[in-house]
């Protein structure tokens, strides 16, 4: 039977697809994966600069960019939310991606988060061949973690998260996918991150960190009960630093930089039919050793897998905060490419953040023009500073 992508499933209800649900084809060997939006920014801090965030300054959203961050965030406690309307480049209009998260510092050594991440696809009319409308769908993800940091010293952290996912893109229908019916299912899958997390100061003005973070090492995706049609979570690996220099009293910039890369096997070429057996069988921890050495370009191609972001952060007097950043993904694997800016409030427990995407190539992935993501959250501050690790 022919794989039942989550492509086929999208376009057999009539949805919208953004780059990230791409077929591989001869010269644009995407890498497909099972729910490609838990790898989507969640907040207006990190987007706000390119999609950096493996290094950046410790904050709720860590559980996304590095969960062993978390050790050496400021707050005793706090709780943010993010809204982002998704492809409305597409006048889709009910499309939201939702982002909850919370933190709660149990000594000063160890921190505890949860979060949640729910994205609706919005209503999809499911019709018979001629056109009439049968029903309406309502399809749907999302995914719930937990994360625990430790500090291992006054400058090393590690973070470990446990994490449950849903995927419900046909609400149970029987999909029609050129060789057959197919019933479907919701496909649901756990999943682990590990994060280490290193910072220095430098002088009185200046310090750096360095991060590494390998998120969503999990079962496949299954949508219906054929062994072949199962999907590769989005297993990730993202490493990435931050210069930050304390200019006086009022003013403060951090530079950074993330490199990414899937571990997920490449898939062979779609006319290479004596390889696809193997790729649709592979194991996951076989998935993730290969994906270093499986493209069919060879190194070229895999140097093309690699993701770069890059960003700046401008703080006033710790109240006001200006942000830009750049991503880059290859044409070959996907071609998002965009500049993106940003700006940040802080006064007292609260704090705001904006973000605006900018495509700056003209290909189909500018459907991610004007996203937007507007983040709110509470930090409350220990009653006594966070003391070293003895």
């Amino acid at each position: 039977m022919k794989k039942l992508t989550i492509l086929t499933l999208l376009v057999a209800m009539g949805g919208t697809l953004s780059a990230q649900y791409s077929e591989t084809g001869q010269s644009k060997n995407y890498i497909s994966t099972g729910m490609p939006i838990i790898m989507i920014s969640p907040d207006a801090i990190s987007s706000g600069m390119g999609d950096v965030g493996v290094a950046s300054t410790p904050d709720a959203y860590s559980a996304h960019w590095n969960n062993a961050k978390f050790a050496f965030i400021d707050g005793s406690a706090g709780a943010y939310t993010t809204y982002t309307p998704w492809l409305r480049k597409l006048n889709v209009g009910d499309m939201n991606l939702f982002y909850l998260a919370g933190y709660y510092r149990i000594n000063p050594r160890s921190t505890a988060a949860l979060s949640l991440t729910y994205f609706t696809l919005g209503d999809i009319d499911n019709t018979d061949v001629e056109g009439n409308k049968i029903q309406t769908l309502h399809p749907n993800e999302f995914a719930v973690d937990a994360t625990y940091a430790l500090k291992l010293n006054d400058n090393l952290s590690l973070g470990a998260t446990g994490r449950y996912m849903r995927s419900d893109l046909t609400n149970g229908q029987t999909i029609s996918d050129g060789s057959g019916n197919t019933p479907t299912h919701p496909a649901n899958s756990l999943a682990a991150d590990i994060g280490l997390y290193f910072q220095q100061t430098i002088d009185k003005s200046q310090d750096y960190a360095l991060g590494l973070f390998i998120s969503n090492l999990g079962a496949k995706l299954s949508y219906s009960d054929d062994d072949n049609d199962k999907e590769f979570l989005p297993s990730n690996l993202r490493i990435g630093g931050r210069y930050t220099n304390k200019i006086d009293d009022y003013n403060k910039i951090s530079l950074m930089l993330d490199l990414n890369k899937l571990l997920v096997p490449t898939p062979p070429l779609r006319n290479d039919t004596a390889a696809w057996p193997a790729y649709n069988n592979m194991g996951v921890i076989e998935g993730v050793f290969n994906s270093f050495s499986d493209a069919p370009g060879g190194l070229t191609e895999e140097l093309q897998e690699i993701q770069v972001s890059a960003g700046a952060e401008y703080w006033y007097a710790e109240l006001f905060a200006v942000r830009a950043g750049y991503f880059h993904e290859h044409a070959n694997k996907g071609g998002r490419q965009y500049a993106t800016v940003g700006v940040g409030i802080r006064y007292n427990y609260f704090r705001g953040d904006f973000s605006y995407l900018i495509p700056t190539t003209t290909v189909s992935t500018n459907s991610l023009a004007n996203t937007i993501r507007v983040s709110i959250g509470l930090d409350m501050k220990p009653t006594t500073p966070n003391r070293p690790v003895e």
